[in-house]
């Protein structure tokens, strides 16, 4: 299977997405400490990136 540009972004996008809820889900749930927020925080940056590359969709 080829993949072009626009499909490493959208598979970049879905992992990311994952990913970005997997470490929300750790801050929130797993440690309820100063490092959940961390954990939160990091999940929120990963949730961002993810919106960078869908918007980057079908312009690059």
């Amino acid at each position: 299977m080829a993949m072009n540009k626009n499909t490493v972004l959208g598979w970049a996008t879905f992992i990311m997405i994952v990913m970005g809820l997997i470490l929300i889900g750790l801050g929130i749930y797993r440690y309820a400490d100063t490092a959940g927020w961390g954990f939160g925080t990091v999940g929120v940056g990963f949730l961002a990136n993810a919106w960078v590359f869908s918007s980057l969709k079908g312009r690059v």
